[in-house]
């Protein structure tokens, strides 16, 4: 599924705990010639980070590609500080350890430049909580089994479906104007089974609150959907995807392109909810990422 429950009265200081320092860290390298420059925010990367890379090469490139813990990392050339730079992302599921970057690059001369940087990943402390739900949404009945396997089908197209050219630019803005209710990574026992981590960041808002594009993008979907409710699915190209909710109205349908901050829904509590909130989530090349460390990149 794409996401799951607020619980109600998580403080925002348990998000503010989770924070990341968004310094740049910063690593040179000189091989036979000039030194490639390689920062990263946040400075100290844990298993479910967003990460932004910002590259300075020895010599003018006309592209620059990519790979980092077996995903491409798609970078764009910013004048202003005549860096390349790429968003990408570190899965739960990665252990603490160092993972090269990798890097290929070609010259308007048509020379490829190679050179590789390896980054460490720390463990992340995430929090578990108790909570209880109607029983259909943890023991559905077979007609309900149904609705979730066409659920699941749908989004699995729906997610192949990625946009490869970038279409986000500049920061990742916040859907709404509210406290955040519950963080991401927090694992959930649910009606008193253990069920899998909550895989994005709830907003304590109440019923028709707007909500907001955190970029530019593209609606790939925006329909109703067993445990999501009212969802809408933006794409922001090169493999990153931001998700909503429980929803309460669209304002947007599939195949418009939206603008950074522009109302897309209205809030909700529709889907397995215990009451109105909104749920957003970031996918990034088939991984959830921490929304909180998205929003707090300093892109260009």
């Amino acid at each position: 599924m794409l996401g799951y429950l607020r619980r109600p009265a998580l403080l925002l200081t348990a998000f503010l705990f989770f924070a990341l320092p968004l310094s740049f860290a910063r690593a040179a390298a000189v091989r036979n010639g000039p030194a490639w420059t390689i920062r990263w925010q946040p400075q100290q990367l844990l298993n479910g980070s967003a990460v932004e890379f910002q590259v300075a090469s020895p010599s003018r490139l006309e592209s620059l590609s990519g790979k980092w813990l077996e995903h491409e990392v798609f970078f764009s050339f910013d004048p202003r500080s005549h860096c390349w730079f790429g968003i990408a992302g570190v899965s739960l599921e990665t252990p603490p350890g160092r993972y090269p970057l990798l890097l290929d690059g070609k010259t308007q001369a048509g020379k490829t430049l190679s050179w590789q940087r390896s980054i460490v990943v720390g463990k992340a402390r995430y929090r578990r909580i108790v909570i209880s739900v109607p029983k259909r949404f943890t023991e559905p009945n077979p007609e309900q089994l149904q609705e979730i396997k066409a659920d699941q089908t749908l989004k699995h197209d729906v997610f192949s479906r990625g946009l490869t050219e970038k279409e986000w630019s500049g920061p990742f803005l916040p859907p709404v104007d509210a406290p955040i209710s519950d963080v991401f990574g927090t694992t959930r026992t649910v009606n008193g089974q253990t069920q899998s981590v909550h895989q994005g960041l709830d907003y304590g808002v109440s019923q028709g609150t707007s909500v907001a594009a955190l970029n530019r993008g593209t609606v790939l979907l925006a329909r109703p959907l067993f445990f999501e409710g009212n969802c809408v699915v933006l794409d922001h190209g090169q493999g990153l995807l931001t998700i909503y909710m429980h929803l309460s109205q669209f304002e947007v349908k599939e195949g418009d392109q939206v603008a950074r901050g522009q109302e897309i829904a209205l809030s909700g509590g529709t889907g397995r909810a215990t009451g109105p909130h909104l749920h957003i989530a970031v996918r990034w090349q088939g991984i959830y990422l921490n929304p909180a460390t998205l929003l707090a990149l300093k892109l260009p």
